[in-house]
């Protein structure tokens, strides 16, 4: 056997396996036998059918496809051995030629690509500096504020901000339909929980009042049967509530019930941290996306098809995973925003190339520095995961086989190694255009 391997465009390989004299001839001899063994023929028991008659039943070429049939699998095992390459991807094979003398098949299949790294140590660390206004304090305390909310009946008109208490029902041509009916509802004006126009209606009513309204549902509403279509809703007021908010005391702060929080300053201390905290792991995450963006842009990689298309499974995969949490599946989801499924997946395309190259990139240079996780990261690893998803160490060791872990923290000990050796410099947020 010869195996000639060659790499081709976006990372493909082309693996040439000639078979020929001997070891051709035994192949195809084996192939004839066991057809032989299947042949069905009048006047003889199956598997009795002597040779001189089956050579005329069975043609060469016959035998010989069989003979590929056969061998294909343990020719590629073989040829990937010799020419030294891992597949990444399933072969697809071509019978190039076979005759007498011999067979050529050709496999093709996608391989790890070169990477051939830029620079990537002394690479400028440009990360924000990091501070809390106080307006942005302000606003978060408002925010909770917002959630401790009482809401107060008033007798006045309502107006936008306001909740009021409704019965309602729709008609279209006259007739109720379904689902436009609800007795005591609570409707917070301004909100847009309604189709559009509902709400707007309201602001003025008082307490006690009914209102029809005059509406058309948008051409794209979910239930058909109501796209597009004019209908009147009965409405009656039976409230019109204020929303009043909390004063912001030492008793609000004792209410939001956080440990060590007694006292407004203590609130405002608290508070002040976690946003400065919150924004410090936003300017590090950003930082970091844009340290491996620049040495990306230095780094030659012919990345394989096959790499992207998983990647872009594993979006998916995970899109499908929070779905399934609020009882939704992806293509509910897809429904509701009016995609395909082939669209829809293609949107992931660029992310899911970026991805790759990272992960590509972060993998050269574990291998460049020897950077290797311990048996004490790898144990750590497996149990942070199991107490992080609340199951069994076995479970995770199983779902989670040891060489795609292994590979996780090797590509996580590089990125660490970048940002170690990387120049860092606190700069000035950027102005929001």
């Amino acid at each position: 056997m010869a195996a000639n391997f060659t790499v081709k465009e976006k990372s493909m390989g082309e693996l040439v396996v000639t078979i020929e004299g001997e070891e051709w001839t035994k192949a195809v001899d084996k192939a004839f036998h066991k057809l032989a063994q299947k042949a069905e023929i009048d006047g003889f028991r199956k598997g009795q059918v002597p040779l001189n008659i089956l050579e005329k039943k069975i043609p060469l070429s016959t035998r010989q496809a069989q003979a590929i049939d056969d061998n294909a699998n343990d020719w590629f095992i073989n040829g990937i051995q010799e020419a030294k390459v891992n597949p990444i991807s399933r072969p697809e094979m071509d019978v190039e030629s076979f005759d007498n003398e011999k067979v050529v098949v050709v496999y093709r299949f996608a391989v790890m690509p070169e990477v051939k790294l830029g620079k990537y140590k002394d690479v400028e660390y440009e990360i924000e500096e990091v501070k809390v206004t106080d307006q942005e304090l302000n606003d978060e305390l408002d925010r909770m504020r917002n959630t401790y909310v009482d809401l107060v009946t008033v007798e006045r008109e309502a107006k936008n901000g306001d909740t009021v208490v409704i019965d309602y029902e729709g008609f279209k041509d006259g007739v109720p339909f379904e689902g436009g009916k609800a007795n005591g509802y609570h409707l917070e004006l301004g909100s847009g929980s309604f189709i559009p126009g509902f709400e707007d209606q309201l602001v003025g009513t008082k307490s006690e009042e009914e209102k029809e309204i005059a509406l058309t549902f948008p051409e794209q509403y979910h239930a058909e049967d109501l796209a597009g279509k004019d209908v009147i809703f009965k409405v009656r007021v039976h409230e019109v509530q204020e929303r009043v908010l909390p004063e912001l005391d030492d008793d609000f702060a004792k209410d939001v019930s956080i440990s060590g929080v007694e006292t407004v300053d203590d609130l405002r201390k608290h508070v002040k941290e976690r946003l400065e905290q919150s924004k410090t792991n936003y300017a590090e995450q950003k930082a970091d996306g844009e340290l491996l963006e620049k040495i990306a842009s230095e780094t030659e990689v012919d990345i394989p098809e096959v790499l992207v298309q998983e990647e872009q499974q594993n979006m998916l995969n995970q899109l499908a995973g929070s779905l399934q949490q609020y009882g939704m599946s992806v293509d509910q989801y897809l429904s509701m925003m009016g995609q395909n499924p082939q669209d829809f997946v293609k949107g992931y395309e660029e992310d899911a190339r970026k991805t790759v190259k990272n992960r590509l990139i972060l993998s050269e240079v574990a291998k460049q520095e020897k950077l290797e996780p311990t048996e004490e990261d790898v144990a750590n690893e497996y149990q942070k995961i199991a107490d992080q998803y609340q199951m069994e160490l076995d479970q995770v060791k199983q779902a989670l086989p040891e060489q795609y872990l292994r590979e996780d923290l090797k590509n996580t000990l590089a990125f660490k190694f970048i940002k170690d050796h990387s120049v860092k410099k606190t700069v000035k947020p950027k102005k929001e255009d």
